[in-house]
């Protein structure tokens, strides 16, 4: 693993524990709000990160790599099974839990933040994808040190979003779409 991977997930990963203990000290009933079933309703923080999401790759859709087709077809259908069932559940919890919505001074606010932050590098890399020779190499590069940007940083960020909103269902569905998702890209890349 390249420096620069480890630092971008070292510093992730210090941030959410730091969050975390913040939040576990502040907070001593934290535990009690995973619990709680969703309130339901229509999430805007959902609906801005969900386009955030399909934006993008629709308009990869339309500007995929050559070869993608044929790397497709040797997909592992278990990460591929992960991944559409983790798609889903996400696009669905993130959509109708009204949790999200609260915007309390919290040390759990951090987590939205930092998810609003990784989801911004995730425009930022396609960004810098749309500008790149559009190749199958350019489309699972690292971006700001994240390893397959592509698929790491929305799924990081939805896992932030699950402990925001005290979702353990958000963020199951968050693990098995990134062992999907990310399962998925990193085969790709050993094609490489």
């Amino acid at each position: 693993m390249k420096k620069s991977n480890i630092i971008a997930l070292g510093a992730l990963t210090a941030a959410f524990i730091g969050l975390a203990l913040w939040s576990l000290s502040a907070d001593s009933d934290i535990l009690q709000s995973y619990k709680q079933l969703p309130k339901w309703g229509i999430s805007m923080i959902g609906v801005v990160f969900l386009l955030m999401l399909f934006i993008p790759n629709i308009i990869w859709s339309k500007k995929q790599p050559a070869g993608y087709e044929e790397s497709a077809k040797r997909e592992n259908k278990v990460f591929l099974a992960l991944e559409r069932a983790g798609e889903a559940l996400v696009s669905i919890l993130v959509l109708t839990d009204r949790r999200l919505d609260r915007f309390a001074l919290s040390p759990r606010l951090g987590c939205l933040i930092l998810a609003l932050v990784l989801m911004i590098l995730y425009e930022l890399y396609w960004i810098n994808y749309f500008r790149s020779s559009r190749t199958l190499a350019d489309m699972y590069s690292d971006y700001c040190g994240f390893p397959l940007a592509g698929a790491s940083l929305p799924v990081f960020a939805v896992f932030l979003l699950g402990v925001y909103a005290c979702n353990a269902f958000l963020i199951a569905a968050s693990v098995i779409l990134g062992i999907g998702h990310i399962g998925i890209h990193l085969m790709h890349k050993k094609e490489l």
